[in-house]
């Protein structure tokens, strides 16, 4: 029996565990779980952390026994890799094992009231103000801004930091802190591609940077390690794979990134999950975007191999406006049925719909933003809603696609796809007639798992799986070409981004809640956090002597 690797991806709507073959690429078995998120307050976006790690667990332990009715033997499987949710934010108790409170969302937007005053405070209100350290634009997004309002107005994460025995992380790091021994010795890491997310992570030195933390005031000893993409962190202490090395770790995007096999400067892949994020390889260099883009980390796959950079566009709302229309709106019974209502339509019929639920990501990075549809009439029906909202995921893409091209100053000419949302043919055909240029999808969509297969099956002491180009597998595609002429596309595409704007500044402030209604906070000694890392300095003013 050739060697297999499996891979965690843990998702914003889902887990899988899924087993993949080592020399072929091929997917052996899966077994896939959805998680419940939860909206205690508008903006809000939450998840259970225990229940995060009991999907994990269900998945591995259900695809085990697939395995064994395919009469293979789970001992075939030589590593695991686990892929993610990035940005989401945890903390846990080390003595207990139990988290403190909710996952708080990368979707999540309690903190945009924080993130207005940091940048008002910025030297020309500019959001751009530590890019020259973390890639990012200052966000809600990102984990720094989230872990500070945990510690401002969670008793419990106060009081743990204070006494030692907080321990903070990204779902990668919780997952594998759990899988190799929790509080009974679990390994406390994370990977460079997801530190890159935290704005605490200083992508030149590819290390946690002290001025970051002491701007956001995080105590650096809760922080994890920061590891490779692409080692042994520990191994497996329970279930039917106790054992077995948890060797592979990626943020999602960079896995999709991984495999799809954009492995030269200049490859780029889009990936249609809750969200959507397009991200170009831009080799061993960071470069940085004029264009509302972020910098990011795409993976370093060994301890001893140069990092490598992307470029990245990232949607908040793609997959979640079917579950929108499917969950809040009842428009659809199930996520499937989209394509049939919209194809019935065959065009939106001059709806547009934005769907800023979580504000405008990439590349406005405008939290003020909410969703609108506009240009209804009496003959608009559901029909034109699905029409509208597969339209708006092409349409955002199209936006963050041209903000690329006008970085990299070489035009994508192809666009490789994958993730959850490129079954819907439609889609995929609305994409290519938006973007002009043809979409290519692998058969195998689900490359963001195997894209953490690969790092695991690859690390030192596993060495299972070649990186090497000429040794990588065959990916067979399905390819979609434009089908529209391209007066049309820019006709609607000028439509969607006047919608745009109507949708532009609907909200400046978070709404209220208990506890530390700023969201801002003050040092644990009294004194205000927000002081900007060097050559550059702001004064936050103390909450206390604000107007």
């Amino acid at each position: 029996m050739e060697p297999l690797i499996a891979a965690i991806d843990q998702g914003t709507s889902s887990t899988r565990f899924l087993v993949f073959n080592a020399k072929t690429a091929e997917l052996v078995c899966h077994h896939q779980v959805e998680i419940n998120q939860s909206f205690p307050k508008e903006g809000w976006v939450e998840a259970d952390p225990r229940e995060i790690m009991q999907s994990v667990h269900e998945c591995m332990e259900r695809t085990c026994e697939k395995l064994g009715q395919l009469h293979i033997h789970v001992s075939n499987i030589k590593a695991v890799g686990v892929t993610n949710q990035r940005e989401t934010t945890l903390v846990w108790d080390k003595e207990t094992g139990e988290p403190l409170y909710n996952a708080i969302v990368w979707l999540d937007l309690r903190t945009q009231s924080t993130v207005e005053r940091l940048i008002n405070k910025a030297p020309g209100k500019n959001k751009n103000h530590l890019r020259h350290k973390t890639g990012l634009p200052i966000s809600t997004y990102f984990s720094a801004v989230k872990l500070r309002w945990l510690l401002d107005n969670v008793k419990e994460v106060h009081e743990a930091v204070l006494s030692g025995c907080a321990m903070f992380g990204t779902v990668d790091s919780w997952i594998i802190w759990c899988l190799t021994g929790g509080r009974s010795g679990g390994v406390h890491c994370t990977d460079v591609s997801n530190a890159a997310r935290t704005m605490l992570f200083n992508i030149h030195t590819m290390d946690w940077d002290p001025e970051l933390c002491r701007y956001f005031d995080i105590p650096m000893e809760i922080l994890p390690t920061i590891r490779s993409s692409s080692e042994i962190y520990g191994t497996m202490k329970s279930g039917s794979l106790a054992g077995v090395p948890v060797s592979g770790c990626l943020g999602d995007q960079s896995a999709a990134l991984v495999g799809q096999m954009c492995f030269s400067e200049g490859q780029a892949k889009n990936t249609y999950g809750t969200g959507c994020f397009l991200l170009r390889n831009t080799g061993s260099r960071p470069v940085m975007s004029d264009h509302g883009l972020l910098t990011t980390v795409a993976y370093k796959l060994g301890k001893n191999e140069p990092a490598c950079y992307a470029l990245e566009g990232s949607v908040a709302i793609a997959g979640a406006v079917v579950r929108w229309l499917k969950d809040n709106m009842g428009i659809i019974k199930s996520s499937s049925e989209i394509e049939t209502l919209a194809a019935a339509a065959g065009t939106s019929y001059g709806c547009y719909f934005v769907p800023a639920f979580s504000g405008l990501y990439a590349p406005y990075w405008e939290p003020s933003a909410r969703g609108i549809i506009c240009g209804l009439t009496q003959f608009t029906n559901r029909n034109h809603l699905a029409f509208a909202a597969l339209e708006a995921v092409c349409f955002q893409t199209r936006e963050i696609l041209d903000a690329m091209n006008q970085d990299s100053g070489i035009p994508l000419t192809v666009l490789q796809v994958d993730g959850g949302m490129t079954s819907n043919r439609l889609l995929m055909q609305l994409q290519a007639d938006i973007l002009c240029i043809p979409v290519v999808r692998p058969n195998m969509s689900e490359t963001t798992a195997l894209g953490a297969a690969m790092a695991a099956g690859a690390a030192e002491g596993v060495d299972v799986w070649s990186l090497n180009p000429g040794q990588l597998p065959l990916v067979t595609r399905e390819r979609y070409e434009p089908q529209i002429n391209p007066e049309e596309s820019e006709f609607r595409f000028a439509r969607w981004k006047k919608a745009v704007q109507r949708a532009m500044n609907w909200e400046t402030t978070e709404p209220s809640y208990s506890g530390n209604e700023s969201g801002l906070g003050k040092k644990r000694n009294g004194a205000p956090w927000g002081v900007s890392p060097s050559p550059q300095l702001i004064g936050v003013v103390p909450l206390d002597q604000q107007q």
